[in-house]
């Protein structure tokens, strides 16, 4: 038990050997661990990372003998995988935690972890504060998670454990994940980030970049192919900086592409600086790759992106729009952007603006900035802070453009005939909702078992967000 306080208490990324050491030790003595009938609940919040993660988790404790359920309610042990990007997020999973409580009325044993970036980042203050938390882990502790939580239940762990190292090789090999429901795989091909974004908490709850084996990765291709899925979802923090021996995200997305039986690819989230010639030469080239890519700009103005240390000018980000165009001539392009960044005059937010104008982005993710702890920009001068009301009305008048802009463009695809990967039922009585190759969502009608099969589509009308359509 000495060294079970001592990885409560370990806290630092230097610990992360030491603390897999100990691990390792005691799911050695917790022989007979995972009986039959034991069951976990996973609630996710934020990124498609997220996602994937939860599915990772699943295949850890699977295989410590814990189904997945889909009701709290049935779970012996609920999980909370977090978001740490927003406050509000926070807020959620705060509130979240409370109503979890009530389960413990009748299941007195039930054990309660977050786990994650919100867990990374909050750290023992969540199992100090009156959450009823009883298991912290962090995004490089997932591999442990299986013994530590039936170790909990026997008895032969203590409560209030708090897994937060950060290990620079941890990268997840080697471990399997069980697939939630869904007609698209998630494959993670690179965990963590090398940009320092003042803006993002990312790179400090994650860690530096790390990219799993080539061969590793188009092997969980082939798995997810042999399991049913026709479509995987690449992911990565700047999945397009991945490289792994003489191998780059080109060569990556060229492998995936080839394995036999897959229809479609995507990936997310490249950053600008990483997208190349020859990335978009083989988005073109291979049929498989769906035209479509999500290009994260956060603003229009350069002294704006300058605060924020995205690296790259204005100028520079439209010439990978132009270039994007010119290689894939039909791609679908989307972006993020942030309003209201700690000095945006508005001057910068009208430079936002006129950029959303002018590359007319299919869609787009908005925001407006809120303080993060933990990141360089709250070392920015206070004096410097845009008033709530400002950045309010910044984000309103944003989204507004979008929308027009998002209308306009799709109002130009209606009458085409798309091919539609049938996701699942539509909130539309009798309708079911599906995806093209370039990322738009289509409600059509069908039954039930169309889901998880591609129809062809003619695109009848839009909402701006998304198109109604008949099978043709």
């Amino acid at each position: 038990m000495t060294q079970l306080v001592a990885l409560r208490r370990s806290r630092a990324a230097g610990n992360a050997d030491r603390q897999r050491s100990e691990a390792e030790g005691v799911a050695g003595a917790l022989v007979g661990r995972g009986a039959p009938g034991r069951t976990v609940y996973i609630e996710t919040y934020g990124c498609q990372m997220n996602i994937g993660d939860t599915e990772l988790m699943a295949g850890v404790l699977a295989d410590a003998g814990y189904a997945r359920v889909d009701d709290p309610g049935r779970a012996d042990v609920i999980l909370v995988n977090t978001c740490a990007i927003r406050e509000h997020a926070e807020n959620r999973v705060l509130g979240r935690l409370g109503q979890l409580q009530r389960y413990r009325d009748r299941h007195a044993d039930l054990l309660i972890g977050v786990t994650g970036c919100m867990a990374q980042r909050l750290g023992e203050a969540l199992l100090q504060g009156a959450y009823g938390v009883d298991l912290v882990a962090g995004p490089d502790a997932y591999r442990s998670i299986g013994w530590m939580v039936d170790g909990m239940r026997r008895g032969a762990v203590e409560k209030g454990q708090a897994l937060l190292a950060l290990d620079a090789d941890e990268d997840y090999g080697g471990l399997r994940a069980i697939r939630g429901e869904g007609v698209s795989a998630w494959v993670t091909v690179q965990r963590g980030c090398d940009h320092r974004c003042t803006f993002c908490i990312v790179p400090y709850v994650r860690g530096p970049e790390k990219n799993r084996a080539f061969s590793e990765v188009v092997g969980e291709v082939e798995e997810a192919v042999a399991a049913g899925y026709s479509e995987v979802t690449l992911l990565g923090q700047t999945v397009n900086s991945y490289r792994s021996g003489d191998g780059d995200f080109a060569d990556l997305l060229h492998a995936v592409a080839r394995v036999p039986g897959l229809r479609r690819v995507r990936f997310t989230s490249p950053h600008p600086n990483d997208v190349t010639e020859r990335l978009l030469e083989t988005m073109a080239s291979e049929p498989a790759v769906c035209p479509q890519l999500h290009l994260p700009v956060q603003s229009g103005s350069d002294r704006i992106l300058k605060r924020m240390v995205r690296r790259y000018t204005r100028r520079d980000f439209l010439e990978k729009v132009d270039l994007a165009r010119r290689i894939v001539p039909d791609i679908a392009l989307s972006t993020d952007i942030i309003v209201g960044f700690s000095g945006e005059m508005e001057a910068d937010f009208e430079a936002t603006l006129s950029l959303l104008a002018a590359v007319r982005f299919d869609d787009a993710y908005l925001y407006k900035y809120s303080r993060r702890g933990g990141t360089p920009a709250t070392r920015l001068p206070a004096a410097d802070d845009v008033p709530a009301a400002v950045a309010q009305t910044r984000l309103e008048r944003t989204i507004e453009l979008q929308r027009g802009i998002q209308l306009s463009v799709n109002r130009a695809e209606v009458g085409a005939v798309r091919e539609v990967l049938t996701e699942r039922i539509a909130r539309s009585a009798g309708d079911l909702l599906g995806r093209t190759a370039r990322n738009k969502v289509v409600a059509f009608r069908g039954p039930a078992d169309w889901i998880g099969t591609y129809r062809r589509v003619r695109l009848t009308a839009t909402s701006g967000a998304t198109f109604t359509g008949a099978v043709a």
